[in-house]
């Protein structure tokens, strides 16, 4: 039997592998060192100090699952990894948390689904900033609907309120993802519970979320439907702005990264999981400008930053997941030069 799912598996991916090839192959810079189960989601750390000792974060998820952190060689460093979380999917990052003594600190935030939590750590030193951890729709009836999957961290430039956006691995058609303040006072740290939103096509699952913190939108996949977007800013309400993607994906939308290449410009990319390739959206339109293939199979979570990380990479990097239990890292120069001889070559 396992020799038969074997068989499948490699069958399956080498015919992912076989729709993206019309596309110009683009290899990865980096691969990173491989995790034990399987993973899921990237979140890029830059390091305020030496940015090219900037260090990727990767869920691997299962049981015994855990945030690997890698260097931008792709090693894994160990001091530097949560290991023993119950099925962490996925992660986000922000700067410039205040803690309850007023001291700022950078923050990986992330899902715990088989705790039905989210969890909070200070990033470098890795200290967690939840007590164990912070429950989530817990006024949720339907037992089903209250595993946390998707995360997202909404930092306001408004009044620097810093929000976690948690979605669900399956949900109601209204309501699927909660907006959580993260508060500090003289108590510790807590989330505050500020609104419920987002709208589900029932279709399939929503796990994808990403937020661009400079343009107050909050982006997520509604798988096999399309990329809905909304205000990330709780008082400008719960309607839906619009849908985009819809007929671009073969089948699953899965990971979405916001490429920032000025203060309004640049690409939100979004993983065609099953086309093994990326479809490419103008970041101030949303219009679908091309896809590139970059040699992944079936890729979920993805992230970019476009701030230089040292010499090797001038304009920061692209991360994707890959399913051999590792992540694909790319210099961003070379994704955003295809991108531009992609859109005006036609």
């Amino acid at each position: 039997m396992k020799k038969i799912i074997y068989t499948i598996t490699v069958i399956a991916l080498y015919s992912c592998q076989e729709k993206a090839t019309e596309l110009t192959p683009i290899l990865p810079d980096v691969i990173t060192e491989t995790t034990i189960n399987d993973t899921d989601d990237p979140a890029i750390w830059i390091n305020p100090k030496d940015a090219s000792k900037s260090i990727i974060f990767g869920t691997d998820k299962e049981t015994n699952g855990a945030i690997y952190a890698f260097d931008l060689d792709g090693k894994i460093i160990e001091d530097k990894t949560i290991r023993n979380i119950k099925r962490p999917n996925n992660v986000d990052l922000t700067y410039g948390f205040a803690t309850s003594d007023s001291t700022k600190v950078d923050i990986i935030a992330f899902t715990e689904r088989e705790k039905n939590q989210v969890r909070v750590f200070s990033v470098p030193d890795m200290r967690p900033l939840d007590n164990g951890g912070f429950k989530v729709f817990e006024d949720e009836t339907n037992p089903e609907f209250k595993a946390p999957m998707g995360i997202a961290i909404y930092h306001s430039p408004i009044n620097q309120k810093i929000y976690l956006i948690v979605g669900r691995k399956t949900g109601p058609k209204e309501n699927y993802l909660y907006q959580y303040e993260l508060v500090a006072n003289t108590e510790g740290t807590n989330l505050k519970l500020v609104r419920k939103f987002g709208k589900f096509s029932g279709k399939k699952e929503i796990e994808a979320i990403a937020v661009d913190n400079e343009m107050g939108y909050v982006y997520y996949s509604d798988e096999q439907h399309g990329v809905k977007k909304y205000h990330a800013e709780p008082e400008k309400g719960n309607k839906e702005i619009t849908v985009f993607g819809i007929g671009k994906f073969e089948s699953d939308i899965e990971g979405i990264a916001i490429a920032k290449t000025t203060s309004k410009k640049g690409y939100i990319i979004v993983s065609d999981q099953q086309r093994g390739q990326f479809n490419i959206f103008d970041r101030e339109t949303n219009e679908y400008l091309t896809a590139l293939n970059l040699t992944t199979l079936e890729t979920d979570g993805c992230d970019v930053v476009t701030t230089p990380l040292g010499s090797k990479f001038p304009k920061g990097i692209f991360v994707a997941m890959n399913d051999a239990k590792n992540f694909y890292v790319y210099d961003f120069e070379k994704i955003e030069a295809a991108i531009i001889a992609a859109t005006t070559s036609k």
